[in-house]
């Protein structure tokens, strides 16, 4: 399963998780309140875990366009220095997309 399927099923989990939780408040039914909160929990955790990996390939990717960068500097390769730059960039803003979740 890619991250992104990954981050939408813990999403999924944990609205659901919420719902449940809002209707076992409502009703007064403790155990089912509890059970919306574990889900709640355990979404959120798969969605913070996704995250974590696309945080870690945007980090891999960022290092080798700094390399690339400067490997086309060194060889005074202007394409290679720019291809390089922009998979530097790119790696960090995959990075910063996937910051991780503050807790409530």
């Amino acid at each position: 399963m890619t991250t992104m399927k990954k981050r939408a099923a813990g999403a999924v989990e944990e609205v659901v998780g919420k719902a449940k939780k809002a209707v076992g408040a409502a009703i007064g039914n403790e155990k089912l309140e509890a059970e919306g909160r574990a889900a709640e929990l355990g979404g959120r955790d798969k969605q913070e875990a996704a995250k974590l990996v696309e945080r870690a390939q945007g980090k891999g990717q960022e290092l080798l366009g700094k390399a690339k960068a400067v490997v086309g500097d060194v060889l005074d390769d202007k394409g290679m220095q720019a291809s390089g730059e922009v998979k530097k960039l790119e790696g960090q803003v995959r990075q910063k997309a996937n910051a991780p979740h503050l807790s409530k």
